[in-house]
């Protein structure tokens, strides 16, 4: 996709709607990475936490969290010294 804009004053680049909802720029704390190469400029998308982690950050997964250490304070669950203990522990 090739497409244009134009440079307001103060140097400032209205992206299109398309393209900052297709990189998630239009998510809370997006930013676009600025790299000189010479003969042109290159802007990637960039977002406070990637794609891949995003999940550990939706509201479900993190009161999920605050869920468990709070029980972990409170004295509930168990704790295993290995990963076999883990896996032991289901035989019984």
């Amino acid at each position: 996709m090739t497409t244009y804009a134009s440079v307001q004053n103060r140097g400032t680049i209205a992206l299109p709607a398309a393209l900052r909802k297709h990189y998630h720029l239009d998510e809370p704390g997006a930013q676009v990475e600025i790299i000189d190469e010479g003969d042109y400029i290159v802007l990637r998308p960039t977002l406070p936490v990637s794609d891949t982690q995003a999940w550990y950050w939706k509201k479900d997964n993190i009161e999920g969290e605050r869920q468990a250490d709070a029980e972990r304070a409170a004295g509930l669950g168990e704790s295993f010294d290995s990963n076999q203990s883990f896996l032991d522990s289901f035989a019984d």
